[in-house]
């Protein structure tokens, strides 16, 4: 288990426009990440070192987006002016999260702007919607190589998560304890006052600390 990835709404200007914003800050371009046919929506990616990655994601007007449980966390998190929705880290079997939880897990699929087909399986997404302190699991599909954060840039990574809420209830949610997954990043755990969740990620980025 590890930090796969950190995913962040878009805002009321749209995909490209946050990206965009984001990129400018951090130093690096998003690159077009494709469509999500299965849950509508699409994002643009930014790699990081440390095999994690960031991703800039917006819902579509397409009926998935109404049904499935991550189209419907996109939609609610943009509606309230975008921002970061959640984390999400990968797993190498996914099936004993799968007998924890209780349900299967959905297959997701994306087309890359070059054609290339991206698969993965994931699972807790409504978890993340009723407490978005907590993470969803993913299993990816595609080979490693194919992976949104492979050949990130060496002066780009996340430096620490500030996340409100209580790491006893993620570790129970993860099965283990939430220092293994996120055993190269710093976790600053503030109490929430409101609703929990990831509040800042901080990044090192060539022009020094960056926080968003």
């Amino acid at each position: 288990m590890r930090l796969d990835h950190l995913s962040f709404a878009a805002g009321p200007d749209g995909l490209a426009a946050t990206a965009s914003r984001l990129g400018g800050l951090l130093g690096r371009e998003f690159v077009p990440g494709g469509a999500h046919p299965r849950f509508g929506t699409r994002n643009m990616t930014l790699a990081l070192g440390g095999g994690c990655y960031l991703e800039v994601v917006e819902v579509l007007d397409h009926p998935a987006s109404d049904k499935a449980p991550f189209g419907q966390a996109v939609r609610a998190r943009s509606a309230l002016g975008g921002g970061w929705l959640g984390w999400v880290v990968a797993v190498d079997d996914i099936t004993a999260v799968e007998q924890r939880l209780g349900r299967d897990a959905v297959k997701g699929n994306r087309h890359r702007p070059d054609g290339t087909e991206l698969l993965w399986k994931q699972i807790g997404v409504n978890g993340l919607i009723a407490d978005p302190q907590l993470p969803f699991f993913v299993q990816w599909e595609s080979p490693a190589e194919l992976h949104p954060a492979h050949d990130a840039p060496e002066d780009l990574s996340l430096a620490c998560l500030e996340i409100a809420g209580d790491p006893q209830r993620v570790s129970e949610w993860l099965g283990e304890s939430v220092e293994a997954p996120l055993e190269d990043v710093k976790v600053e755990w503030v109490a929430p006052h409101g609703t929990p969740g990831i509040i800042a990620a901080q990044f090192q980025t060539p022009h020094g600390l960056v926080r968003l």
